[in-house]
C-alpha cells in the first residue's frame, strides 16, 4: 500500500475519535453553564456564547504560528500537541465549580486545538492531487462520523450519568486520539529554518491569485460561523420547541438533532469530492452555499423538533461539500512549500468563525429571540455565496480550469 493511502487511514481514525470527543461535549455546554448556577435567558445566551467562542479566540491568534512550525517540524507533532493537551484540560472542565473556571480552561485549550486541520493539511501536502478531491472528502468522513456517535453517546451519558462525565470520558476519547497519532501515523518531513521561509507579505506577494485565496479564507470562516451561531442556542430552542413528553430526555433528543447532519455529511462528502474532481470544485461549493443558505432561512419556521431534524439532515449534505471544497481549492491555488503556513491561515480564520458565530448567535438571540439567529445566518452565508461567485468561480472559468478525472 502506497504511504499516502496508510497515512490517510491513520489519520481517519484519529480524526474520528477527534470528532467524536469533540462533540460529546458542544451541545451540551448550555446545559452544563445552566448548572454551574448560571440562570436567565440573556445571561444564560451571552455565557453560552463566551464559553464557545473563547476556545477559537485563542485558536484563531495562535493558528499561524503553529502552521509555520508545522511547516518546520512537521505536522505530526502538532497532532501530538492537539491531543494531549486537549485530552488533560478537557478532563480538568469536569472538575469545576462555576462558570468562571469553565471560561478560562475552555480558553486555554485554544492553545492546543487544532487535530483535524493538521490532519487535513498533513494528507493534503502527501497526496497526487489528481486524487486531492477524493482524499479530502474521504478524510472528512472521519471526523463527521465521530459527530454523529459523539452527541448521541454524550447525550446518553449526560442524562443517565451527569454532564461532568462527559467530559471525562471525553478526555479519554482525545487520549485514544493521541496514541492513534503516536504509533500509527508517518511523516517523511524535511526540517525548514526559520529563516528560510518568507514573511507573511512575501507569501502572498507570490501567490499567483491572492485574491482567489483570501476569498477562501473568508468562506471558511462563514462555514464555520454558520455552523457555530445556532450552537449556544440549539439546545435552549430545542427545549422551547419539544413536546412535555420529552423534557426528561432534552439533552439526548438535542444530541440526535446536533448529530443528524453528520448523516448527510457522511454520505455526501466523498461523492461530491469526486463529483467535484470531474466538474469543478468552485462549482461544488458555490452550489452547497447557496442550498445552506436557503436551508437556515426556512428553519426560521420550524414548529417542532422533527421539522428541525429534517432540515438540518438535508444541510448535511452540504456541509459534506463544504470543508472539503475549500481545502481542494487552497491546495490548487498554493505554493506546495507554503501548504502548512496557508493552511494555517486558513485555521485562523475556521476559529475567527467559531469566535463569531457564537457571539452572533447568543447576542441576536437575546436581543431578537431564537429565530433571528437563523434569519442573520441565511443572509451572511448568502453574501458569501455572492463572493464565491465573483471571486473564486469567475477565476476558475477564466482559467478554464478542472481537476482531472481520478
Amino acid at each position: 500500500m502506497e504511504a499516502w493511502k496508510l497515512n490517510l487511514i491513520s489519520v481517519w481514525f484519529g480524526c474520528f475519535f477527534t470528532g467524536m470527543a469533540m462533540s460529546q461535549i458542544l451541545p451540551f455546554l448550555p446545559l452544563y453553564v445552566e448548572q454551574l448556577g448560571v440562570d436567565g435567558h440573556e445571561s444564560l445566551s451571552i455565557w453560552s456564547g463566551l464559553v464557545f467562542s473563547g476556545t477559537f479566540l485563542v485558536s484563531a491568534i495562535v493558528s499561524p504560528w503553529w502552521g509555520s512550525l508545522a511547516d518546520r517540524r512537521g505536522r505530526k507533532l502538532m497532532l501530538l500537541r492537539a491531543s494531549l493537551g486537549m485530552a488533560t484540560l478537557i478532563a480538568l472542565q469536569g472538575l469545576v465549580s462555576n462558570v468562571y473556571q469553565l471560561f478560562a480552561l475552555r480558553a486555554l485549550m485554544g492553545l492546543t486545538s487544532g487535530y483535524i486541520p493538521n490532519a487535513m493539511a498533513l494528507i493534503a501536502s502527501q497526496i497526487p492531487r489528481n486524487k486531492s478531491g477524493w482524499a479530502l472528502g474521504t478524510l472528512s468522513t472521519g471526523p463527521i462520523s465521530g459527530v454523529i456517535v459523539g452527541p448521541l453517546l454524550g447525550g446518553l451519558m449526560a442524562d443517565h450519568l451527569g454532564l461532568r462525565v462527559v467530559f471525562f470520558v471525553t478526555a479519554v476519547m482525545m487520549f485514544v486520539s493521541f496514541l492513534v497519532t503516536l504509533f500509527l501515523i508517518k511523516e517523511n518531513h524535511t526540517v525548514i529554518k526559520k529563516a528560510d521561509q518568507p514573511s507573511g507579505a512575501a507569501l502572498f506577494r507570490s501567490l499567483p491569485y491572492p485574491g482567489v485565496i483570501i476569498t477562501l479564507f473568508v468562506s471558511t470562516m462563514m462555514v464555520q460561523l454558520a455552523n457555530s451561531s445556532i450552537s449556544p442556542i440549539l439546545t435552549l430552542f430545542i427545549r422551547d420547541l419539544t413536546l412535555t413528553d420529552y423534557k426528561d430526555n432534552i439533552a439526548f433528543v438535542s444530541g440526535m438533532i446536533a448529530a443528524i447532519p453528520g448523516v448527510a455529511a457522511l454520505i455526501s462528502a466523498p461523492r461530491l469530492g469526486r463529483l467535484g474532481d470531474r466538474i469543478g470544485t468552485a462549482r461544488i461549493l458555490a452550489m452547497a452555499l447557496a442550498f445552506t443558505a436557503l436551508l437556515f432561512a426556512i428553519m426560521t419556521w420550524v414548529q417542532t423538533p422533527i421539522q428541525l431534524g429534517i432540515l438540518r439532515f438535508l444541510l448535511g449534505f452540504a456541509d459534506g461539500a463544504l470543508m472539503p471544497a475549500i481545502q481542494v481549492l487552497l491546495l490548487r491555488y498554493s505554493p506546495s512549500q507554503a501548504t502548512g503556513r496557508i493552511f494555517g491561515y486558513n485555521q485562523s480564520f475556521m476559529y475567527l468563525g467559531n469566535v463569531v458565530g457564537p457571539l452572533i448567535g447568543s447576542s441576536v438571540s437575546a436581543m431578537m429571540g431564537f429565530r433571528w439567529v437563523f434569519i442573520v445566518t441565511a443572509i451572511l452565508v448568502l453574501i458569501n455565496f455572492i463572493l464565491v461567485q465573483h471571486r473564486v468561480t469567475r477565476v476558475e472559468r477564466s482559467l478554464s480550469v478542472s481537476q482531472p478525472r481520478g
